[in-house]
């Protein structure tokens, strides 16, 4: 069965740090562009990062560009995403998702997903 498991949200203070987990089962990431994704709301789920299954090129929102770090370890089927100097606008609904084809900030072009893990950012 073919499943994408994320963990490692939480609650946390401005400034703090998280890191996001993707763990994938039932099929091999490596052959995949992984997605990480958010969607606080009353919004539209937006692209946070991703990343590359070839070269491992990786590319983010301008939001959180030089805060965020995605990551991924082929051997533990597992991405991951460093998020350090959150903001209270950082807080969402976090998912990771597979693209076929290539790293883009496209939801439209995932195809499996996660369930996501809850980031509350907040004093």
């Amino acid at each position: 069965q073919v499943q994408l498991v994320e963990s490692g949200g939480g609650l946390v203070q401005p400034g703090g740090s998280l890191r996001l987990s993707c763990a994938a089962s039932g099929f091999t990431l490596d052959y995949y562009a992984i997605g990480w994704f958010r969607q606080a709301p009353g919004k539209e789920r937006e692209g946070v990062s991703c990343i590359s299954s070839s070269d491992g090129s990786t590319y983010y929102a301008d939001s959180v560009k030089g805060r965020f770090t995605i990551s991924r370890d082929n051997a533990k089927n597992t991405v991951y995403l460093q998020m350090n100097s959150l903001k209270p606008e950082d807080s969402a609904v976090y998912y990771c998702a597979t693209a076929p084809h290539r790293a883009t900030m496209n939801p439209y072009e995932y195809d499996y997903w996660g369930q996501g893990t809850q980031v509350t950012v907040s004093s």
